[in-house]
């Protein structure tokens, strides 16, 4: 016999015990949860972790290979190769991270209005979605950055302006989908005000893809920081960003690889990382895995 009666903070409990659930026994999110954490706490206690000055050169240790005093190794600059990979960690994890914030907060309300109430306002949005996504979000990054300058807040507003489409073009499907339900239907009947009913019932409605998507995309923006970091438009030396790093390690690849080697591996764990964190939750925020996850208790 089912308990009809059941009170919302028993279902909210069931629900975040059997996402736990799958987190316990999905290894490769688990994997993926721990990496991300453990790059977490690596750029929150750069100074701690690094054993030099990212920035100090000892040019008589010029090229070094890993050894005891350097772990893995020195660039053409004499420069610790372990400190300067710790410390890129953290425009690494900065521009991902808040470029992905300033997305979602520019994209959903615009996705989330569109969806709700179509008409012309969602014809215009369409039309300049489009546009958008016909340039790939780097090379719209990079022509921003061209006319804008490099620096670390210019990076996370271009990259996070790339990625806008993406949030507004899914929250406005999955807003499309909800207003249609009948319980906003019931909401409209009573009076309840369009703001009311997109804050109380479309958007918690449309969530689990937004933070699923959210996640992926932060790999990309990292990925994206990198890549402009690399190109020479975005973090710029001596301060370390793995883009900076692996470019640096190019000229010298085939006397010191490691210097190329080492950041790229670093830049590849922690994409890697955020796409199997993604495909977590993912897993955790789908209603099926959650209901067969909860039959099996």
């Amino acid at each position: 016999m089912t308990d009809a009666t059941a009170s919302p903070s028993s279902a909210k409990g069931n629900r975040f015990t059997a996402a736990f659930k799958i987190l316990a026994f999905d290894k490769a999110a688990s994997i993926g949860c721990l990496i991300v954490l453990t790059f977490c706490l690596v750029a929150l206690f750069a100074p701690l972790i690094a054993p030099f000055d990212p920035t100090e050169q000892h040019i008589l240790d010029s090229l070094k290979s890993p050894n005891a005093v350097y772990w893995l190794g020195t660039d053409e600059y004499g420069r610790d190769l372990f400190s300067r990979m710790i410390y890129g960690t953290r425009p690494a994890l900065f521009v991902g991270v808040l470029s992905i914030v300033v997305s979602i907060a520019i994209g959903v309300p615009i996705g989330l209005v569109a969806g709700y109430r179509l008409g012309w306002f969602d014809r215009v949005i369409g039309w300049l979605i489009d546009v958008m996504l016909s340039f790939p979000s780097l090379l719209l990054a990079l022509m921003m950055v061209t006319l804008l300058g490099s620096s670390m807040v210019t990076l996370v507003a271009v990259i996070g302006f790339s990625y806008v489409p993406v949030f507004v073009r899914l929250t406005r499907s999955s807003a499309l989908v909800v207003s249609n339900l009948e319980f906003v239907a019931a909401s409209r009947s009573f009076g309840a005000s369009d703001l009311r009913i997109i804050w109380r019932h479309i958007l918690p409605n449309v969530l689990g893809p937004i933070i699923v998507m959210g996640s992926l995309s932060i790999a990309g923006a990292i990925r994206d920081e990198a890549s402009l970091s690399f190109l020479g438009m975005g973090i710029q030396p001596p301060s370390p960003s793995w883009g900076n790093l692996i470019r640096d390690g190019i000229g010298v690849i085939l006397q010191s690889p490691w210097v190329a080697v080492a950041p790229g591996l670093a830049l590849t764990l922690s994409v890697l990382a955020f796409n199997m964190m993604g495909d977590s939750l993912r897993d955790m925020l789908d209603p099926r895995d959650l209901a067969s996850s909860g039959e099996k208790k």
